[in-house]
C-alpha cells in the first residue's frame, strides 16, 4: 500500500535531479510504499530519458507540460492530481533526502491527531544559496564516494550549514502551529500535507508565473483548513549548491497574495519586498500590531 506520493518539479536541471532521485532508491521505506512522480515544466535536456532509467527502482512516473514560462505551482498540480497516496511529499530537483526522511514524513503524519503541514529539515538551505566554493566541491565529494546520510552526518558533526530556518526555530521552537502565521516557512523544498486536504484547498495556485510565493500561498490555506505545522528534524535532507532561481516577479506575487485575501496578516506580504517584514518575524509582527486572525477579521466583515 502506498503511503506517500513524493513530488519533484524541474526544468532541465538534469544534473542535480539525477542526485535527488538517486537518494530516493535509498529510502529505508520499503520502495513498495512511495511513488515519484517527477512534473516537467518543458525540459529539453533529456530528463524523461533519465527518469525512465530509474523505473527499475522505484515506482516513478514523469509528467511533462510545454514549456510556456515558469509554471512549477502547474507542474506541481499536475503531481498532486496524479498521487496515488495519501500523503504528498514535496521535494526540489537538487534537494537529497537522507535515507530516513520519507519513513519520518509517513510516521509523524501517522502520529499526528489532524491534519498536519510538515516542514523536513534542510541542511545547506543558505541565504542565497550562499556556500563556499570549498564546501560545495567537499558535499559533492561525499556523495559521489558514500551517500546521503554521510553527509547529513558531516554537516551535522561539523555544525556547518545549518537550515536557514533555524533562526525561526529558536524562536518559536520546533512545534510552531500555534503560531498566528506558522505558513510564511512552508517552502516545498523539503515538505508534506495530505492529498486529500491539498485538493480541497485547491492546490498550488497557478497564477503564480514568477519565483516564490506560490508554497507560502498554498501553505496559508492549509492553515486555514486547520493543518496545524510542525518540523521534523528526522526528516532531512540536504539543498545541494546550485544557482538560486531568478526572483524578479517576487513583489508582484507578495502583492497578490494581499490583493487575493484582503485581510490585515495578508496585507503585511506587501511589506515582505522592503523586507520591514519577513517570513522570521511576521508572527512579532502580528502579535505587536494585535491583528485579527484572517478568520476573526472575515467574520467581523460579516457582521458588519
Amino acid at each position: 500500500m502506498l503511503k506517500c506520493s513524493v513530488i519533484i518539479p524541474t526544468y532541465n536541471r538534469r544534473h542535480l535531479l539525477r542526485r535527488t532521485l538517486d537518494s530516493l532508491t535509498r529510502q529505508d521505506l520499503p520502495s513498495t510504499e512511495y511513488e515519484v512522480l517527477v512534473c516537467d515544466d518543458g525540459s529539453d535536456d533529456g530528463t524523461a530519458e533519465l527518469v525512465a532509467d530509474y523505473a527499475d527502482r522505484i515506482d516513478v512516473r514523469h509528467f511533462y507540460q510545454q514549456d510556456l514560462g515558469s509554471r512549477v505551482a502547474a507542474a506541481r498540480n499536475m503531481g498532486i492530481a496524479a498521487a496515488r497516496a495519501e500523503l504528498c511529499v514535496f521535494i526540489d530537483d537538487g534537494v537529497v533526502a537522507g535515507s530516513g526522511c520519507l519513513r519520518a514524513h509517513v510516521a509523524v503524519h501517522e502520529a499526528a491527531d489532524g491534519p498536519l503541514a510538515l516542514i523536513g529539515y534542510v541542511w545547506a538551505y543558505t541565504p542565497r544559496h550562499d556556500v563556499s566554493a570549498e564546501d560545495s566541491a567537499h558535499m559533492q565529494q561525499i556523495l559521489d564516494e558514500a551517500d546521503d546520510d554521510a553527509l547529513i552526518g558531516w554537516l551535522r558533526a561539523e555544525g556547518r550549514l545549518p537550515d536557514l530556518r533555524e533562526e525561526y526555530y529558536a524562536k518559536y521552537g520546533d512545534d510552531f502551529g500555534d503560531e498566528p502565521a506558522p505558513w510564511s516557512i512552508f517552502w516545498t523544498c523539503n515538505v508534506s500535507a495530505p492529498t486529500t486536504l491539498i485538493r480541497e484547498v485547491g492546490g498550488f495556485d497557478e497564477s503564480f508565473r514568477a519565483w516564490g510565493g506560490e508554497d507560502c500561498d498554498l501553505g496559508y490555506r492549509l492553515h486555514r483548513a486547520g493543518a496545524y505545522f510542525a518540523l521534523s528534524r528526522d526528516a532531512a535532507a540536504v539543498h545541494l549548491p546550485h544557482p538560486a532561481a531568478s526572483k524578479s516577479g517576487e513583489g508582484d506575487n507578495y502583492d497578490y497574495m494581499a490583493d487575493k485575501y484582503r485581510t490585515p496578516i495578508m496585507e503585511l506580504m506587501r511589506r515582505f519586498t522592503s523586507m520591514e517584514v519577513h517570513p522570521f518575524n511576521i508572527n512579532d509582527v502580528i502579535k505587536a500590531e494585535n491583528l485579527p486572525s484572517c478568520a476573526e477579521y472575515e467574520r467581523q466583515v460579516t457582521a458588519r
